[in-house]
């Protein structure tokens, strides 16, 4: 299997890779896998200029001569998708939005209308049989309503997004946390492992990995220094 991840994280080792690569890890405990991991920050992709020159060119590249095109050709290939990435003001990080602004070379121009009255671009590439993985972390605790917009967000963008959203995930590099931090390391390479033979994670799999790891206000009372 073709895996594309990518990392959103201005840092390489971020709280939230540490969790992608777990899962990873739980992937190629079933079966050997090319992963090819794009650091997104250290690439050169400038925002998308809304000129749609990919639209009447139609080869699933972008008018602008950057990294992007690259990116895009790796991600036309992919079988599964990983969009590993902390919360930013409650979406994607800046520098990964980009990435997936400049996603509209894979869409044509014309509209689909679906039995649901939504509508849609239609599709250049083949994204009938990618799949679609999105691994957020976030250092609040648990709130409802924290992850509400990504989710809709992603909801809208991919076809069928399996979605993770981990509250508290400084607690994976918090000193004295290391007992919470690798049981949830532990959970995610098994989800790994639950992944690789379906391409889909459980209610129940996804319900404990996204579970905080401590109480709300311990996490709370931890970060403010009481």
């Amino acid at each position: 299997m073709r895996i594309l991840v990518l990392n959103g994280s201005p840092k390489k080792k971020s709280d939230t890779f540490r969790m992608t690569e777990r899962f990873l890890k739980g992937l190629n405990n079933v079966s050997e896998n090319e992963i090819d991991v794009i650091n997104v920050i250290e690439k050169n992709i400038a925002p998308c200029r809304g000129c749609f020159g990919c639209w009447w060119k139609m080869d699933c590249h972008c008018t602008i001569d950057d990294d992007q095109n690259e990116i895009l050709d790796k991600y036309r290939e992919a079988d599964l998708i990983i969009w590993s990435f902390p919360l930013y003001c409650y979406g994607m990080p800046s520098h990964l939005k980009a990435v997936l602004d400049r996603t509209i070379p894979l869409v044509k121009l014309k509209m689909i209308k679906e039995e649901d009255g939504s509508v849609r671009h239609e599709a250049l590439a083949d994204f009938s049989k990618m799949h679609t993985l999105v691994l957020c972390g976030c250092g609040f605790p648990d709130w409802d309503g924290n992850f509400d917009s990504l989710r809709m967000q992603c909801k809208q963008c991919f076809v069928n997004p399996q979605m993770v959203c981990v509250p508290e995930t400084p607690m994976l590099n918090a000193p004295g946390a290391s007992d919470v931090a690798e049981a949830l390391l532990c959970r995610f390479e098994k989800a790994g492992e639950e992944y690789a033979k379906s391409f889909a994670l459980s209610p129940e799999t996804v319900a404990s990995l996204e579970t905080p790891m401590i109480p709300k206000d311990e996490y709370i009372n931890i970060v403010n220094g009481n």
